[in-house]
């Protein structure tokens, strides 16, 4: 074909646009398509070489090189598609849809590179807490589904806006039947915020042993509605996140030593001399005791029945069995400390007799009918009776 009958060619129209307009339409989408295919190609086999060079974190390597891959041919070609369309005159209604396909088609390429960027961050903050804090680890796999839905929400309505349907209105349907939901679900959706504020704050985490209420047990499982926890006796204890979270929470886990008050008592008949001893000698046997700081030992007071002592020191250990096993150390040596100084401990358990006046103090047989309950009465009457009783033989 001769150079004339090319520009004849070139200048003649198609649909409207001249051949020349379509031939420059078609080398904009191939060299748009062409550059972004490269620049994948380029990330997905030549980025760990430039960020070497960059000095980019090597953790972030993995990440580029997962949003390159995850970039779909589709969803290239029509936003090229479109660009090269600018070169033509095309009526209204087809720009209008190339223009709203190429905006869906970024839409879904952004919300499928921010899904990858969701499940790097997660899974990242996942590795780093899963040593530490079991718990919240478990629930930030919970927040990857959370995330990832309020995004796709996002992007659809977005990609509805384009389409020229009314969101607002339909955002306030969704709103009106949201609002039903949750009150529907409102208990759910507490434990759900709960959970997520138990990841956050982190009163406890697993494996440590905390008190609610009068429950005592070890953290097993935090999940999105409820906690478990292994009590000392065994089974198994469920809450929910919601009544844990209002009620008070003790974590011996975090504790770093224990206060212990050891109150006994002493026979009220022990002498003063002896008494003044006790206090010396509860100190030498606290203070030698390994992983134990003691505070003080005093005699308390005076008792029903008792002299009472109390000495107090601290376990420098969270571990209960250390705390039982200086507790009874302690205890064993003071009883054999009192034991060789002659004190003896008050018996909280005896029965107290007291001995009835002196004038009644006579055999059963020498004495009179017991008082009425009512009152002395009756006993005063037959006391004068028998008196009476005892007169007469002798005036006779």
């Amino acid at each position: 074909m001769k150079a004339h009958d090319w520009a004849v060619w070139l200048e003649g129209e198609y649909l409207g646009n001249a051949v020349a307009a379509w031939l420059q339409a078609l080398a904009t989408t191939l060299l748009t398509l062409l550059v972004l295919l490269l620049l994948k190609r380029l990330l997905v086999h030549r980025f760990a070489r430039a960020a070497q060079l960059l000095r980019v974190p090597r953790d972030l390597d993995p990440f580029v090189v997962d949003l390159a891959r995850h970039s779909r041919l589709l969803l290239l070609v029509l936003p090229s598609i479109y660009l090269g369309s600018l070169a033509l005159d095309l009526p209204p209604g087809v720009h209008g849809a190339l223009r709203s396909a190429a905006i869906v088609a970024v839409l879904l390429q952004v919300a499928i590179w921010s899904t990858v960027a969701i499940e790097f961050w997660v899974e990242r903050q996942r590795r780093r807490r899963l040593e530490i804090d079991a718990a919240s680890a478990t629930l930030f796999g919970s927040l990857n589904l959370i995330l990832k839905l309020v995004l796709w929400v996002v992007i659809v309505l977005v990609a509805l806006d384009n389409f020229g349907v009314n969101v607002t209105a339909l955002v306030a349907g969704f709103g009106v039947g949201g609002i039903a939901v949750a009150l529907a679900l409102q208990h759910i959706f507490g434990d759900v915020i709960a959970a997520l504020s138990i990841a956050v704050d982190k009163p406890f985490v697993i494996g440590d042993t905390i008190q609610v209420d009068d429950y005592i047990g070890t953290v097993e499982a935090v999940g999105l509605k409820t906690t478990r926890l292994r009590s000392i006796s065994g089974e198994q204890i469920v809450f929910s996140n919601a009544d844990l979270l209002k009620s008070r929470i003790r974590n011996y886990k975090s504790m770093q030593e224990r206060r212990v008050v050891l109150s006994f008592g002493l026979n009220p008949s022990t002498p003063v001399e002896r008494v003044e001893k006790v206090p010396a000698m509860a100190r030498r046997i606290v203070e030698p005791q390994e992983q134990v700081r003691f505070d003080r030992a005093h005699f308390k007071g005076f008792g029903k029945g008792t002299l009472d002592f109390e000495v107090v020191y601290y376990v420098q250990t969270p571990d209960y069995r250390v705390y039982m096993d200086r507790q009874q150390a302690i205890a064993v040596a003071l009883m054999h400390e009192l034991a060789n100084e002659g004190i003896e401990l008050a018996n909280p358990s005896q029965i107290l007799v007291s001995e009835p006046p002196v004038a009644s103090r006579q055999p059963p047989s020498e004495q009179g009918p017991p008082a009425s309950a009512s009152g002395q009465g009756p006993a005063l009457s037959d006391n004068r009776a028998a008196a009476a009783a005892t007169e007469q033989p002798a005036r006779r």
